[in-house]
């Protein structure tokens, strides 16, 4: 796929076909054929020398760093500041993020994740600083987990070879230190007056967060939205928060100019927000298409959005 190439410095600018390991390979499922994924094209490309990762400039000081070869296509964001660098989230932990970031940036790095579900804390424990949503939630996850992990490499869930010198058998979401407990309306300086703030967002998740840069006009929604089956079945979700919060975000879209969700696709355009919740209040009103969706789950799907949620229904 082509694709437009930032001029960047000499140590960022690597760019490496080589193999990934052959410890495991997986036979290309129907997600991994469709890839890459065409949007991508519009965006440019920093080459660094991490192959389980592709690494894309937003705007300057702005990264996307996306996981192509598992099935979650997760995407954590780099944000660049004048003092310190703020991870929005560390991925699956299956590639070296720690190594990755410091070929992007020297700043000191603090951590906070949109929320901490496996695939989103992965290498929080490679990081000295981290962020947590004061919420029971996020610091039973701290703790770790080794099922959670495993269950993403389960069949079908690999597109092509794991990382050199990683180990299937011995993979686990490491446990990790919370540093400071924030909280709705917490505000992070970057320096020189880039200021983001934590917007609380339940639903998905009991310490599901977005993150608002005001004065470049971005808006990081985690999994509140992205691109695809938006997951409302587990236990620890809660409709009637989700609903809420996806309304408190649509009502930002005048302040906004590009939304950043955290699978598959980093670049939406703000319209998305208000249709997100018309779409939400739709499908628990009984609209929309369903469609069975594995043991006690469906899809419900209406308008171009779909949400993954428990087989009896809206709620």
């Amino acid at each position: 796929m082509k694709r437009l190439l930032a001029l960047f410095p000499a140590a960022l600018f690597v760019l490496s076909l080589a193999p990934a390991s052959q410890a495991q390979s997986a036979i290309p499922a129907d997600w991994c054929k469709a890839l890459p994924r065409p949007e991508y094209r519009s965006l440019e490309r920093v080459f660094v020398h991490e192959p389980w990762f592709e690494v894309y400039k937003i705007q300057p000081g702005v990264f996307a760093i996306y996981e192509p070869h598992q099935a979650e296509e997760t995407i954590s964001y780099l944000i660049v500041g004048t003092k310190q660098a703020l991870l929005f989230d560390t991925g699956m932990g299956i590639g070296n993020l720690h190594d990755l970031v410091s070929r992007l940036t020297a700043r000191p790095i603090v951590v906070l994740n949109s929320h901490t579900h496996n695939d989103h804390v992965g290498d929080n424990w490679q990081f000295p600083f981290i962020f947590g949503m004061d919420t029971v939630f996020t610091r039973t996850n701290a703790k770790g987990s080794r099922d959670d992990a495993q269950s993403e490499l389960g069949k079908d869930m690999l597109c092509g070879d794991l990382p050199k010198n990683f180990n299937p058998a011995k993979y686990s979401t490491k446990p990790w230190k919370i540093s400071l407990a924030v909280r709705d309306g917490f505000k992070i300086n970057l320096g020189a007056g880039h200021v983001l703030e934590i917007i609380a967002t339940p639903g998905h998740t009991p310490d599901a967060i977005c993150l608002l840069d005001r004065a470049n006009g971005l808006l990081f929604t985690g999994d509140t939205y992205y691109p695809a089956p938006i997951w409302l079945y587990r236990p620890e979700t809660d409709l009637d928060a989700y609903v809420a919060s996806v309304r408190r975000i649509a009502a930002l879209q005048p302040q906004v100019k590009v939304v950043l969700g955290a699978h598959n696709v980093p670049v939406a355009d703000p319209s998305v927000l208000p249709r997100l919740v018309a779409a939400i209040e739709a499908v628990r009103a009984g609209k929309g298409d369903v469609k069975a969706e594995g043991e006690g789950k469906s899809v419900h799907t209406i308008d171009g959005f779909s949400f993954l949620m428990k087989a009896s229904g809206g709620g």
